[in-house]
């Protein structure tokens, strides 16, 4: 994808956006919550669809659709000694294929990137293991990125899921 001088300049290059991709993973991985919730800009969603192909959270059934408010509470409760989900704690790992850029509108600071992953999360002696699209909308807010929205396709969504603790 050609990019202009003007994205070079704005740190936002496919090499930035890439980074923050694997920064965002990384965070998850890492339990970095409160850091990986800074990521969001407030009127920011995480959402993860219940069908293939699903174009709006609102008017249909989501595994997830959570905005600022929910993620934070859902975070609040993960670093909870009391979350009885959390004994023993659950752990994650992402696998990421290169992000790439899906769509790009440098001049309104809004792109959409596509990084293939799998998934694994572990807590005592169960191990999930998902394939999975990431779709992060990032923006520019105050010459920093943020995410706007991360949602997450699973390959098998429309399948009976087990309990997902953490964050795809």
């Amino acid at each position: 994808m050609n990019r202009s001088m003007d994205d070079a300049a704005a740190g936002t290059d496919e090499r930035a956006l890439a980074r923050f991709v694997v920064r965002e993973a990384r965070l998850l991985d890492e339990k970095r919550f409160d850091e990986w919730l800074a990521l969001f800009v407030p009127e920011g969603h995480y959402w993860v669809p219940l069908a293939h192909g699903q174009q709006d959270p609102k008017l249909h059934a989501s595994l997830m659709y959570e905005d600022h408010l929910l993620l934070t509470l859902r975070i609040e409760r993960l670093k909870s000694p009391r979350a009885f989900s959390q004994q023993p704690p659950s752990r994650c790992h992402h696998v990421l294929q290169h992000p790439e850029v899906d769509e790009a509108d440098p001049h309104a600071g809004r792109w959409v990137l596509r990084t293939p992953f799998i998934y694994s999360e572990t807590r005592g002696d169960d191990t999930q293991r998902y394939a999975a699209t990431a779709w992060h909308t990032l923006v520019l807010r105050d010459g920093a990125l943020r995410l706007l929205e991360k949602r997450v396709d699973l390959l098998e969504c429309e399948t009976m899921l087990p309990s997902i603790q953490l964050f795809l």
